[in-house]
């Protein structure tokens, strides 16, 4: 009996969700908990993880598709059974060429029934991968990326395809282990959370190819086998001369996939889905990316990384689930190999510029991902809306510099997190958020509500976009808890493991800037809040000061520029220059010793 997987509710007032990115194709193996698919809300992009182990057999909402929570977008299976239901649908095959001139061609359409019958019973039976719910008021999601193609053996919890919903980007694990057998949701289809959009089986995916393979339509399908020798056979099918006659007119099986929505609704069956009959945007994540790669399956975000780190993949070994690379992976990997440029003992070397890959992204068009989709709208609703206007102070972080410096060691023996600079200048802002009403406000027509909690933003920098993970009631928070709750959003948001209700509720934003070695900006307001508070690079200069005989010296000090973007409406220029000069007095008396509880 197939399992279903459902669109997951991300967050209480999400109501649907988008399918951004399909991470298995039908019949790949999946594992309990293994991402399967990314899925976004308004809210929030999120994996959705196979509720168990087999084969992904069904996939009933598309890329792009938007549905409500709850909606099944998914099926996983047996192997067994997939395995059953997918040999007689392969066999169907010569009737997608019954239009060339092969031999028999009479007798190619009686499988044909025997294939819809064979495609049904394999929903039946696999496990149902859904489009989840990416937050409470998500109701639907976008499948943006298939990382599996109908056939390929997953794992469970192995990342099946990437959705999106207008909040966030993320895998969805196969739910259970198996194979892809269904593909239900192309990319860039919308869905509502729930709906079914790929089936997993749990059967053997070889041996439901076998007969498949005399065939040049399912040769290219092999390589994504490991369980068989399918690999090797999949280059020896050209080279054999006698079918070579059958498979030239057979090799345009792509018109194939028309035949699946007669056969079942509007979505393709595994056989119409094998590389060799799917679009290319189905073809696209498996053949390449994972070939002599440990784990098997690598997710975009940590392949980019590989890139710009200039590390190959084959050579890592992966400490995730089954072997999977991840992230860290990647980092370690880089960080060993930083040693090995002996730049110091060639003495020309210098001279040469550093050697940079230009970007792939040059010379081509691509559409605008739901995220930045998203983003862009509401940065021109927030321009359009609110009267913009930024003021900017500088800020002496000399005193706490040196309190960091001398404490970040003891700081992470006793706490278990980093120290760094942000906690002390969201612990500075949201204490003085206390005496400025205006800045911890929100405009609603003509009226004005002044909140009497602290929920700060804090703008995260990802390779998907930007996202404003909130840290909830910051007000009597220590700042070995900012630097907690800070770290952990930040990393979750980086990995896509961040909820939708935690992307939601600020009341006022921090964005540093800085860290990308910035002086200062203009942020945007991140509406509906009326201010925006952006740190600076913190960098030494020499600096005027008053001597203790009221004589000007000059001293290097640590230096930052803040800056606060406010909506005119409700903030004059006066209070924000108010409020930014509490900040500034609490940063530069440095009194957060006693804050650090060490």
């Amino acid at each position: 009996m197939a399992t279903a997987v459902t669109m997951p509710a991300l967050g209480e007032s999400v109501t649907e969700g988008t399918v951004t990115t399909w991470l298995k194709n039908v019949g790949d193996t999946v594992e309990a908990d293994e991402p399967i698919v990314e899925v976004s809300t308004d809210k929030v992009d999120s994996e959705v993880p196979s509720p168990v182990a087999g084969v992904l057999v069904e996939i009933l909402v598309p890329e792009d598709e938007t549905v409500e929570v709850g909606t099944e977008i998914a099926r996983i299976g047996d192997p067994s059974e997939a395995s059953q239901s997918q040999a007689p649908a392969e066999s169907s095959t010569p009737a997608a060429s019954e239009a060339a001139p092969v031999n028999n061609a009479p007798e190619t359409p009686a499988p044909a029934p025997s294939s819809a019958a064979s495609s049904s019973n394999s929903a039946a039976d696999g496990v149902e991968v859904t489009m989840p719910a990416l937050g409470e008021s998500v109701t639907e999601g976008t499948v943006t990326t298939w990382l599996k193609n109908v056939g390929d053996p997953v794992e469970a919890d192995e990342a099946l395809l990437e959705v999106s919903t207008d909040k966030v980007d993320s895998e969805v694990p196969s739910p259970a282990s198996g194979f892809l057998a269904e593909i239900r949701v192309q990319e860039d289809e919308t869905v509502e959370v729930g709906t079914v959009v790929a089936i997993i089986s749990s059967g053997e995916p070889s041996s439901a190819q076998e007969p498949a393979q005399d065939e040049a339509p399912a040769t290219p399908a092999a390589p994504a086998e490991p369980a068989q020798p399918a690999a090797p056979v999949a280059p020896a099918a050209p080279a054999s001369p006698a079918p070579a006659q059958v498979q030239a007119p057979a090799a345009p099986a792509a018109p194939s996939s028309p035949a699946a929505p007669q056969q079942e609704k509007s979505f393709p069956t595994a056989q119409d889905l094998s590389p060799a009959a799917s679009q290319g945007s189905l073809a696209r994540p498996a053949p390449s990316s994972t070939q002599g790669v440990p784990g098997g399956y690598v997710t975009p975000i940590v392949r980019k990384l590989a890139r710009e780190k200039g590390i190959d993949l084959a050579a890592v070994k992966g400490t995730g689930v089954g072997g999977r690379i991840r992230r860290e992976d990647i980092e370690a990997a880089a960080q060993a190999a930083t040693p090995a440029p002996s730049a110091a003992s060639a003495p020309q070397a210098p001279a040469a510029a550093e050697s940079r890959e230009p970007s792939p992204l040059r010379g081509t068009t691509e559409k605008m991902s739901g995220l930045r989709k998203t983003i862009a709208r509401r940065m021109v609703e927030s321009l359009q809306t609110a009267a913009q206007l930024t003021t900017v102070i500088e800020v002496d972080v000399t005193k706490v510099a040196q309190l960091r410096a001398r404490s970040k060691n003891a700081f992470v023996e006793k706490h278990g997190t980093k120290l760094t600079f942000l906690p002390f200048f969201v612990k500075a802002a949201t204490e003085a958020l206390l005496y400025h009403p205006k800045i911890n406000a929100t405009i609603n027509g003509t009226e004005v509500t002044y909140f009497d909690h602290e929920n700060i933003g804090i703008a995260v920098d990802t390779p998907k976009g930007l996202f404003v993970p909130v840290v909830k009631n910051a007000g009597p928070l220590s700042i070995p808890e900012l630097a907690h709750s800070i770290n952990d959003l930040a990393a979750r948001t980086r990995d896509s493991k961040i909820a939708a209700d935690e992307l939601s509720g600020s009341t006022f934003t921090i964005t540093n800037t800085g860290s990308g070695g910035a002086l200062f900006d203009t942020p945007v307001l991140n509406m509906p809040e009326t201010a925006i508070l952006g740190l600076g690079a913190i960098v030494k200069r020499p600096v005027v000061l008053q001597g203790a005989d009221g004589s000007d010296v000059v001293a290097i000090r640590s230096m930052a520029y803040l800056s606060l973007s406010y909506d005119h409406r409700l903030v004059d220029g006066a209070d924000a220059s108010r409020y930014l000069m509490d900040v500034k007095k609490r940063i530069e008396e440095g009194a957060f010793e006693a804050d650090l509880a060490l």
